[in-house]
This record gives structure tokens, C-alpha cells and sequence, in this order.
């Protein structure tokens, strides 16, 4: 058990990171019933406006707020302007959308940084719980124990905005109908604006941590998206408690697989099982009902 747990405390300062991202996946397809692909090409270029900041020694705090606006700002346009250019059509083609807006800032953030791998160095990085343990010392950075909080902290946030405020209470009918929310004199656009901007906060917090805890890399931090859906799909894109559950339990099942020689090659394939999975056992209880 003592040579697994750098592996689990690894997993779970990735897995975190995973479950946030997936809880920002799930507010927006509950509002507007679109899949988000942008999710992770945002937050990395709001992780790359960040490295530029501090890169110029402006102010810490200045520099992570500057990342998060950033992702917020583009989300905001794209739900703002593109997003309403595609609300009568299908909601795959509507989803399929935002992969082409992943693509555009995919490849500005690889045109004006470049491919090279960089690292995003974060205040708590400097502190950590340390565990003696007979395997030998232990140590828990500040910074996944930080990323462990935020997913508890604002998965909290968003089941409280849902559950107790009237714009909370408009994104869930609009998630039921929205058709019939329109009719009723709901504000769909106003409503789907305030869910555009709840996802791109969640992108750039997401990019920032996971640009620290992994690297700062274009492609990298854009397929993101593909473990937080395989987190969105354990939640089936509802739960947001199974979805932050889903989210840590593949980082951990991800850094855990390293210790199987035979499939630790192909361990990034992790979330891809999971939701597979997670997928056929959802088709056999629609079955059985």
C-alpha cells in the first residue's frame, strides 16, 4: 500500500483538476445542451496569458485573474455570438461547433507561444503535508490539495446557484424545454450568457492548475476535455456530486495504472474506458426500464 500512495496523491491532484473540469462541462450542457470541446483550449490560453504576465514580472494575483478573464472573455463571445447563430439546430451540430472554435484558439495559442513546453509555477507550490509512512516520506503539495478544495468549493457554488437563485432555477427549465422556456418569457440568451461565463471560469482555473501540476502545453492542456467528459458521463451530465466523484476516481485510476507494467503505456486511455463503460452500462439500464 506505501509504494501506491505517491501514486494515489498524484492521481488525486490530476483528478481534481478532471472533476472541475467536468463540473464546468455539465453547467453548460444543463443550461444550453451543448457539449463544450473549446473547454480545454481556453484554459490553455488563459494558462499561457499567465506564464506571459508573470514572464514580465507583473503581479501574481494579476497575472492568475488575467488568465481566468481571459478564458472567461472567449467563452463569453462564443456563447454570445456564435453559439445563438446555431440554436435551432441539433445539438451534436451545435456541439461540433465549439471543436471549430477549440481549433481557432488552438492554433493562435500554438502560432504566438509556440510548441515548447513550459511549466506554470504556482505560490503553494512551495509548501506541503508531508506523510512518514514505512516506504519512506510522503509529501502532498499545497497545490493539488488547493485543486481538491476548489472541486468541493465550487461544485458547492454551482448546486446552490441551481438550486436557490431564480437565474439558477431558469437554467434547469431551459435544460428541460427550451422551447417552452422561451414561450413562458424566459431569457434564453441572458440565461445561456450567464452559463457561457460560469464555463469559461472554470476553463481558466482549470488551465492554471493543471498547467502547474502537469506542463503548460497547447495540445496538452486542449485535450483536457476528453477526461472531463469521460467525468461529465459518470455523472451522466447531471450529478454534479458523481461527476466531482468520477473526476478524482479517473485522475487516481490514471496515476495508479503507472504500477501495471503492461498497461502502463497506455494509461492516458484511462478516461476513454471509463466512459465507454459508463456509456454501455447507461444503454443496459435504459434496456431494462
Amino acid at each position: 500500500m506505501d509504494t501506491l500512495l505517491p501514486f494515489l496523491i498524484s492521481g488525486l491532484g490530476v483528478g481534481a483538476v478532471y472533476a472541475l473540469s467536468g463540473v464546468g462541462l455539465v453547467v453548460l450542457y444543463r443550461s444550453s445542451g451543448v457539449l463544450n470541446f473549446a473547454f480545454g483550449a481556453l484554459g490553455a490560453i488563459g494558462a499561457y496569458v499567465a506564464w506571459s504576465l508573470l514572464d514580465r514580472e507583473w503581479p501574481q494575483a494579476l497575472a492568475w485573474a488575467a488568465a481566468v478573464l481571459t478564458a472567461v472573455l472567449l467563452s463569453l463571445a462564443y456563447g454570445r455570438w456564435l453559439a445563438p447563430r446555431l440554436a435551432a439546430r441539433d445539438p451534436t451540430i451545435r456541439s461540433i461547433g465549439t471543436l471549430g472554435f477549440a481549433l481557432i484558439v488552438l492554433g493562435f495559442t500554438e502560432w504566438y507561444w509556440g510548441e515548447q513546453p513550459r511549466r506554470l509555477v504556482l505560490p503553494t507550490d512551495s509548501g506541503a503535508f508531508e506523510f512518514a509512512l514505512a516506504g519512506g516520506d510522503v509529501r502532498l503539495i499545497y497545490t493539488r490539495v488547493l485543486g481538491l478544495l476548489l472541486a468541493v468549493l465550487m461544485m458547492a457554488g454551482v448546486a446552490l446557484l441551481l438550486g436557490r437563485t431564480r437565474i439558477g432555477l431558469k437554467m434547469r427549465a431551459l435544460a428541460t424545454d427550451r422551447d417552452l422556456s422561451a414561450l413562458l418569457g424566459i431569457r434564453v440568451l441572458q440565461v445561456d450568457t450567464v452559463a457561457w461565463l460560469l464555463s469559461g471560469a472554470f476553463a481558466g482555473v482549470c488551465g492554471l492548475l493543471l498547467a502547474n501540476i502537469v506542463r503548460l502545453q497547447a495540445t496538452l492542456l486542449t485535450f483536457l476535455v476528453i477526461p472531463a467528459f469521460a467525468a461529465a458521463i459518470v455523472g451522466r451530465l447531471r450529478s454534479l456530486p458523481a461527476t466531482v466523484a468520477g473526476g478524482v476516481a479517473i485522475g487516481v485510476l490514471e496515476a495508479l495504472a503507472i504500477k501495471v507494467p503492461s498497461f502502463a503505456p497506455f494509461r492516458t486511455a484511462t478516461p476513454f474506458l471509463i466512459a465507454l463503460a459508463m456509456i454501455l452500462f447507461a444503454r443496459g439500464d435504459a434496456r431494462q426500464a
